[in-house]
């Protein structure tokens, strides 16, 4: 062990590591006795806006020219945490926030059955108890999207954490069910909230520290894409086809890698989007049929998306 070589007694000795003893100028306001309105006018200083530092003022990050730095940290936040958390890989489950599970279903049925038997006049009654039943009629789809979610969760565990992680929206209906499948398993799984006018909840089962609220469509659009493996999007309204589309659009001009894309509820997606009807008319190729396919099991998802991989020469689990 090398000793210090001990300082010369007659040199000036080396001051200890310390605090300072006394303040600094700056740290001391002006004292009243030498200007009685000092107070007061340190004090309006302080209050102003302009004295907040850049990064701890709300306001002033909320202002239109600030939206380049606010598009930065939407970005940032959810990529450094998703790092942290060593997901590398994800499955995107899509679909509509109305398609609850079916106990729920059934009661919301029920309820407005009951409702319309004691005025069957109510036409806006009729109308509701004929929308809740379309919708008790796809509520098995929320069980397709649970059980999937423990599917992709359960097999893709290794010794160096998950392989692929489920993401949501991180809303309710479909999302939560593919949230609460891997819940169910004690797997972590992601969710990706958007600021909205209104006030929303994140659905119970994703994992705290994974539910991220992003303020712009576009880097939440981004996020779910930056890892994505796969894209399975259930039944759903705008804010699916949304999603499905740009998906579907950037994966045929090769803007990303194609992923494999899976429409659950085959007799869903054929009513409402007639995919060869658009080819048929010229406005959409024959080979961009085939950038998707459809589904009606959580198996079926699941088993296509690892043929998808390993007819492609790279099986999921070697990515």
């Amino acid at each position: 062990m090398i000793k210090p070589k001990q300082p010369d007694s007659h040199k000036t000795p080396i001051p200890p590591a310390a605090n300072r003893r006394e303040p600094l100028p700056w740290q001391i306001p002006k004292h009243p006795a030498e200007d009685p309105e000092a107070p007061a006018r340190i004090k309006a200083i302080q209050d102003n806006p302009s004295s907040r530092r850049a990064d701890l003022d709300l306001d002033f990050m909320a202002e239109y020219p600030v939206r380049g730095v606010r598009l930065q940290i939407d970005y940032l936040k959810p990529e450094l945490l998703l790092e942290e958390h060593g997901i590398r890989n994800t499955i995107v489950v899509f679909g509509s926030t109305r398609i609850c599970e079916p106990a729920a279903a059934r009661r919301t049925a029920a309820t407005l059955k009951a409702a319309l038997a004691a005025d069957p006049g109510d036409k806006e009654l009729a109308h509701r108890l004929a929308v809740a039943e379309r919708i008790l009629a796809k509520s098995h789809y929320y069980d397709v999207a649970r059980e999937f979610g423990r599917l992709v969760s359960t097999a893709n565990q290794t010794d160096k954490g998950p392989h692929c992680t489920v993401v949501t929206g991180g809303g309710p209906g479909i999302m939560e069910a593919a949230n609460r499948g891997a819940f169910d398993v004690g797997a972590e799984t992601v969710g990706f909230n958007i600021s909205l006018p209104h006030e929303q909840f994140p659905n119970p089962y994703i994992t705290p520290g994974l539910c991220f609220n992003f303020r712009y469509f576009a880097m939440r659009k981004l996020h779910f894409l930056l890892r994505a493996k796969a894209l399975v999007a259930c039944p759903g309204g705008f804010g699916t086809f949304d999603e499905l589309f740009e998906a579907i659009t950037l994966v045929q001009t090769r803007t990303v890698k194609p992923i494999p894309i899976v429409l659950v509820g085959e007799s869903y997606w054929r009513r409402a989007v007639d995919m060869d009807f658009l080819v048929d008319e010229g406005v959409v190729a024959q080979e961009d049929r085939e950038l998707f396919w459809y589904a009606d099991t959580a198996q079926e998802i699941w088993d296509g998306i690892l043929h998808w991989y390993d007819k492609s020469g790279t099986p999921l689990s070697a990515l």
